[in-house]
């Protein structure tokens, strides 16, 4: 898979952050970087309007055209998508529309407040919420998807919480699973510790989780100027079955945005999982 990150102008930055990392300008540095900037101001535009939580239907299945007759097939589990730090459902516009296109249509971004100090607490708040979509639709699982922050999140549900009862597939994007050493003086912000190497959250993660019923799929890049090291995105748990996917020249902004990696979680999600019938045939 082939994808878009960093940017110049972030690059003096990048080498206070971490000055071990070599950086090299190049082609696929300066696609990047144009890359970065444009997401970076049309999310500005767009992430006010995503502040607000986005109204839940009574109903999430889509519904038919007058006199259209609906052909039977057989339900997707709902998709949850959870943002990043200081973020919100905004970030998900492309990648939402890109799975209603290609058959996806139970979808739900959950917002967390900014405010929040502790993965624990946004991990319960997210098995609420899923609970909620379970009852409201009628599926048994759902799938989540989580970019950043947001990815620590589920995993901390699925793993600490018993999650993997609920969660079929947890789709993470730039997430840093192993900790990551970017940026110190952000240390200030009790979230911000709990996702260096070595804290309680991600020593609880390193535990056994024997059984674990969810699968994993981890998307990292090699221009994610966010993780440090870059494969701190990874999943290493000998208990979890766990899938990573290298995308090259796309950085951190770009992971829930470029097409390519949404045709990558299109994939995951499309997978079947050991007794399921394959949705892939019904969305070629």
């Amino acid at each position: 898979m082939k994808v878009t990150e960093a940017a110049l102008p972030f690059l003096p930055l990048c080498r206070r952050m971490v000055p071990n990392r070599p950086v090299i300008p190049s082609t696929a540095l300066l696609k990047a970087t144009a890359l970065e900037l444009a997401i970076l101001a049309g999310h500005a535009l767009l992430y006010p309007a995503g502040m607000v939580q986005e109204r839940r239907e009574a109903s999430l299945e889509p519904s038919a055209p007058d006199g259209t007759a609906k052909l039977p097939t057989k339900a997707r589990p709902p998709v949850v998508m959870l943002h990043g730090f200081i973020d919100n459902r905004s970030v998900f516009l492309l990648l939402r529309r890109s799975l209603v296109q290609h058959g996806r249509q139970r979808i739900e971004s959950l917002n967390y407040s900014p405010l929040t100090c502790d993965i624990r607490v946004a991990a319960e708040l997210l098995g609420r919420h899923i609970e909620e979509v379970c009852e409201r639709t009628g599926s048994s699982r759902v799938d989540v998807v989580g970019h950043s922050l947001g990815g620590l999140i589920g995993r901390y549900y699925v793993q600490r919480l018993g999650g993997d009862s609920r969660v079929r597939t947890l789709v993470t994007l730039g997430t840093p699973h192993s900790g990551t050493r970017v940026a110190p003086l952000a240390n200030a912000h009790p979230i911000v510790r709990q996702m260096r190497p070595g804290s309680p959250v991600l020593e609880e993660l390193t535990g056994p989780a024997p059984g674990c019923r969810t699968r994993f799929v981890a998307f990292w890049s090699d221009l994610d100027h966010i993780m440090d090291p870059l494969e701190a995105a990874r999943i290493e748990h000998r208990d979890l079955l766990a899938q990573n996917v290298r995308v090259s020249g796309v950085g951190h902004l770009a992971l829930p945005v470029h097409p390519a990696v949404a045709g990558g979680i299109r994939q995951a999600l499309d997978t079947a999982h050991p007794g399921e019938p394959s949705t892939a045939a019904r969305t070629a």
